[in-house]
């Protein structure tokens, strides 16, 4: 009889959590105030003492706190980066998990700012069968464990929350869920490359001619860079900002991509604008290197001020901004499009010494022709170009090298 009662206790107090959860739902107020409703009836249907409801974003896997209640030194936001075994367990999760030493690795990862054995329960928020959320809960009054009627009142809560959290997540704009993962990706040390790689990827996925744009002129930069003699930050700065300087891509429309002809005037403004776009989302980022947001913005200007979205001059722009402006255009080059093929490893060189001081600098150009020199005679430790063959000979990359020279000093000499 007791037990049945204790029962009858339970399930008044599950369906009372929801009646106050039903108008937290349906109210017009900010998502952030929502989620703290809605984390506060999940704790108390739980009689946890300690709670956090995390968003769930794919690309890149991670999930990041929206909010938090009881935990003492939990960062805000608290995110954790996810692999694909943990996308794949906590989205096959049947209903709460109660964790134990030996699942901890199977669901959370510990590469964010948060320990996962902070927490005791998760439940998965699921919405259409794919991953939305989770809500995490800590330590209950007296350290007890959650018994499997709070593991049942959780779940029936979640059902409704994960709906929410879904929704919120439709309302917003690829520019914002793009910063806001960016925001918290900068914040991170050792998962910076993988991070910012991953960024690198999505940004490309719009079109099959340009996979792995983004993954290549950021090694080409910090090629370049290592041959100009830059300190190994700057480098790391320009692999940077080479994988994120296409990020405002992600605006565009994607039929763009694969129009075979020239663009018309309007959608070449469309696609010219990704520049302005992207600057926008990485300026809301705190990276350890600030001239990232400058990179993204003008990495389509050139010396002679034909570029855009600003029409600077080669005295407007920091040397990031031309090494990275080099291999945009030399990856552009060399890779295939609708309009037409790829150009050569020396064909595209030969461009870009043929347009060396006007449009590009021509000491970014000469850090080049080093790296495709060694790649040439194989003494880079790895290659700098992959998949294309170095059909140069390291004479006629030589050449090259005289060739740019000889222009640059025979414009200093006319200038003075």
């Amino acid at each position: 009889m007791a037990i049945e009662i204790n029962n009858l206790r339970r399930l008044l107090h599950t369906v009372e959590a929801l009646s106050e959860l039903g108008p937290a739902l349906a109210a017009k107020r900010e998502f952030s105030e929502t989620a703290r409703l809605m984390l506060s009836a999940v704790m108390e249907a739980a009689r946890a003492r300690e709670g956090t409801l995390f968003l769930f974003s794919d690309k890149p896997a991670i999930l990041t706190s929206a909010s938090s209640q009881g935990f003492a030194l939990l960062p805000d936001p608290a995110f954790i980066p996810l692999l694909p075994k943990h996308v794949h367990a906590l989205t096959a999760a049947q209903g709460p998990i109660v964790l134990n030493p030996s699942t901890y690795p199977v669901f959370l990862s510990s590469n964010g700012n948060v320990a996962p054995e902070l927490f005791k329960c998760l439940a998965p928020l699921k919405a259409g069968g794919a991953l939305a959320g989770m809500v995490a809960l800590g330590r209950r009054s007296g350290d007890a464990l959650y018994e499997t009627s709070e593991l049942d009142a959780l779940e029936l809560l979640c059902t409704y929350i994960a709906l929410a959290v879904h929704n919120h997540s439709l309302t917003l704009t690829i520019a914002q869920r793009v910063s806001e993962n960016l925001r918290l990706m900068a914040s991170l040390h050792g998962f910076y490359d993988t991070a910012l790689e991953a960024f690198a990827t999505a940004i490309d996925v719009k079109h099959v001619n340009i996979h792995g744009h983004s993954l290549r002129v950021g090694r080409y930069a910090a090629a370049i860079g290592e041959a100009m003699g830059m300190q190994a930050s700057e480098v790391a700065a320009l692999r940077s900002a080479g994988y994120l300087h296409d990020i405002g891509k992600v605006a565009v429309d994607r039929r763009l991509f694969s129009k075979p002809g020239a663009l018309d005037p309007e959608e070449f403004r469309e696609m010219a604008d990704h520049t302005t776009v992207g600057h926008q989302i990485v300026s809301s980022v705190q990276f350890p290197w600030p001239k990232i947001p400058e990179i993204v913005r003008w990495h389509h200007e050139r010396n002679d001020g034909s570029g855009y979205p600003d029409k600077l001059g080669q005295n407007d722009l920091p040397m990031p901004v031309r090494i990275v402006g080099v291999a945009d255009s030399f990856d552009a080059m060399t890779s295939a499009r609708p309009y037409r093929g790829p150009l050569s490893i020396g064909s595209a060189l030969n461009d870009l010494v043929r347009m060396s001081p006007q449009k590009f600098d021509p000491n970014v150009v000469q850090g080049l022709l080093i790296q495709v020199r060694r790649d040439a005679v194989g003494s880079n430790r790895s290659p700098l170009i992959e998949g294309i063959p170095v059909n140069i000979a390291a004479g006629d990359i030589d050449h090259l090298a005289a060739t740019l020279q000889h222009k640059v000093s025979h414009a200093k000499a006319y200038l003075t």
